[in-house]
């Protein structure tokens, strides 16, 4: 299975996501990254801007992508919601 993620990303109202689509087998899936995850597996510092969480996901791309289809393979679904624990491996 192979994903494209969406170049848009966005950080959600609160701050606490970064939000952005997948597409998988063609069709677009809702996807989030929590912050926490981009503060301890991507190099985002603490109480990062936007912008930063921004650059952090864009700069973790290919393992976001990967996280997203080992989701998908284990249990197909219309929103994907990546943490911190997608990432200890």
């Amino acid at each position: 299975m192979e994903s494209t993620l969406v170049a848009e990303a966005r950080v959600s109202s609160d701050g606490k996501l970064v939000l952005f689509v997948a597409t998988i087998r063609d069709r677009g899936v809702q996807c989030s990254i929590s912050r926490r995850a981009l503060e301890e597996h991507f190099w985002a510092p603490i109480g990062a801007s936007d912008a930063r969480l921004l650059k952090a996901y864009a700069d973790g791309r290919n393992r976001i992508a990967a996280a997203v289809e080992r989701k998908m393979l284990r249990a197909p679904s219309e929103l994907i919601q990546l943490n911190g624990a997608d990432f200890n491996h």
